[in-house]
């Protein structure tokens, strides 16, 4: 068994639930949808006789003199602005591949992960605190508060409680002995205010550094047998 499909198998609880969470989502999403779509007009309401000439002039909106359909279909500046998120986007994720030395062609699902990840650490504003994408990795945990990861609330909010993402790392304290010490990375307000998506939004930013986390600790696992074992008998 190839060292993908080992992690794969070991993960199959954490991409089941993240699965889950996208489907949610895009029910959210589809019902906003519906309650914002205007209603059709009854059919059989008589409309008053015009001329073809008013029809065409009420069918075709006018645009400002000089510019072509184009420019009035799609301002120039937000065109420009998600031509650029997405050159952003993409230079941090080929930072990733390279820092973690993954091969996007060997390892497909670890680099459609760090893509998605990518995209999650610019929306919700995790450069702030981490401006090198690359240091994200350094930590030893990562965890929500405000919102139960745990089998038995996964998803459901704590009322009260603000909604962070804590990353945990260990450094030793006065006498030498490792101490966890919790650093926020994302501050998002009371638990029961946060919109739908933006919970679902930072679940799935938590789970999908765990999720490329795994694999790390799986090759670190891998490494350390192949000084015990004989090559041959590992995966």
């Amino acid at each position: 068994m190839g060292k993908e499909d080992v992690g794969r198998k070991q993960m199959n609880n954490t991409l089941d639930r993240l699965k889950a969470l996208n489907s949610k989502l895009e029910e959210k999403l589809s019902e906003k949808k519906k309650a914002v779509t205007p209603p059709k007009e009854a059919k059989g309401t008589e409309e008053p006789a015009a001329s073809v000439k008013e029809r065409k002039e009420r069918k075709t909106p006018k645009r400002p003199a000089g510019k072509s359909p184009e420019q009035t279909a799609v301002p120039e500046e937000k065109s420009q602005e998600s031509s650029e998120s997405a050159a952003i986007r993409e230079t941090l994720h080929r930072q990733l591949l390279r820092h973690l030395q993954i091969d996007a062609v060997k390892e497909p699902v670890r680099s459609e992960n760090l893509a998605r990840f990518t995209e999650l650490y610019l929306k919700l504003d995790i450069r702030k605190k981490v401006p090198d994408i690359v240091d994200i990795f350094i930590y030893k945990a990562m965890n929500i508060s405000g919102i139960g990861l745990k089998e038995e609330d996964f998803g459901q909010i704590r009322a009260g409680k603000y909604v962070q993402v804590i990353a945990i790392t260990y450094e030793p304290d006065k006498n030498g002995k490792k101490k966890a010490k919790n650093i926020s990375l994302g501050y998002f307000g009371k638990a029961e205010a946060l919109e739908g998506s933006r919970k679902n939004e930072v679940i799935e930013f938590v789970l999908r550094w765990r999720y490329e986390k795994a694999f790390q600790n799986l090759e670190h696992y891998r490494l350390l047998l192949e000084k015990v074992l004989p090559r041959e008998t590992l995966f």
